[in-house]
C-alpha cells in the first residue's frame, strides 16, 4: 500500500472524534460570524489562513468592532499562548518532517496536538505522514464546517445566544476525557489551580498568559514527582 495512503488509513479513525465537534462547532462559527454581519466569504477565509478557533469566534467581535489591531495583537497572543507550549512538546516529534514541518506548524491545534502527542503510531506507518493527515485531516473539518455554517447563516436573520461558548465547551469537554484516560491527576490539578489562582488576580481578560506561565514554572519544578505519579499509575 502506498506510504501516504497507508498514513492517512491509520490517521483518519482517529479524527472521526474531531470531526463531529468540528463540524458542529464550524458550523457554529461560521452561523455566528454571519448573524453578526461578516460576508460568506469571512469565516471560511478565517478557517483557512487562522485556523484558530477560539480566537476566529474572539475576531468576530474584533472585525465588527472599533479598528484596534493593537489590541487584536495581544488578545491573539493572549487566546493562543498554549499553542507556544504545544509547539515545545513537539519538537522532537516534527524535527525530522522537513518541509511538511511548516503546515504541521501551522496546523498545530489543541485536537490535533492531543492525537499526534498520544497516538502510538503502527511500526509500518510512516511517523511524519501520520501527523500530517492528522493535521490536514482536522482543518478540512473545521473549514467544511465554517463553509457550511456560513452559507446557511447567510438565511438566518435572528440572533442565537450562546454560539461563541461552543469553543469553550469542546476544551471542556477535551479536559474531562483526558482527566478520565490519564493516570495521575497531579498534572490537570495544577493547571486548574493557576488558572483559577490568576484568573482572581488578573482578572477574566488577562490571566490565560500568567497562567500558562505558571503552569510552566509549577511543571518544571515538579518534573520528577509528576512523572513519578505517572509511572506508578501505569504500574497499578
Amino acid at each position: 500500500m502506498n506510504t501516504k495512503l497507508k498514513a492517512l488509513k491509520a490517521a483518519f479513525p482517529r479524527t472521526i472524534p474531531i470531526m463531529t465537534g468540528f463540524l458542529f462547532l464550524g458550523a457554529a462559527y461560521g452561523i455566528y460570524a454571519r448573524t453578526s454581519g461578516l460576508s460568506a466569504a469571512a469565516p471560511i477565509l478565517m478557517a483557512v489562513v487562522v485556523f484558530a478557533g477560539s480566537m476566529e469566534f474572539v475576531a468576530v467581535d474584533m472585525l465588527c468592532g472599533v479598528f484596534d489591531p493593537l489590541n487584536a495583537f495581544l488578545m491573539a497572543i493572549m487566546v493562543n499562548a498554549r499553542h507556544l507550549f504545544y509547539g515545545i512538546a513537539m519538537l522532537d516529534k516534527y524535527k525530522k518532517s522537513g518541509k511538511k514541518q511548516w503546515y504541521l506548524i501551522f496546523g498545530l491545534c489543541d485536537e490535533s496536538f492531543s492525537i499526534n502527542c498520544t497516538a502510538d503510531v503502527p511500526e509500518d506507518v510512516d511517523q511524519v505522514w501520520f501527523y500530517f493527515w492528522v493535521t490536514a485531516l482536522n482543518q478540512l473539518y473545521w473549514v467544511s464546517g465554517a463553509a457550511a455554517g456560513a452559507l446557511a447563516g447567510s438565511f438566518i436573520h435572528i440572533e442565537l445566544p450562546g454560539l461563541d461558548f461552543v469553543m469553550t465547551a469542546l476544551l471542556l469537554v477535551i479536559f474531562v476525557d483526558n482527566w478520565l484516560k490519564e493516570k495521575s491527576h497531579l498534572s490537570s490539578i495544577i493547571g486548574l489551580a493557576a488558572a483559577f489562582v490568576c484568573l482572581l488576580i488578573f482578572g477574566s481578560n488577562g490571566f490565560i498568559v500568567p497562567s500558562m506561565a505558571v503552569i510552566l514554572l509549577v511543571l518544571t519544578m515538579l518534573r520528577k514527582p509528576i512523572e513519578k505519579a505517572m509511572v506508578e499509575g501505569d504500574k497499578s
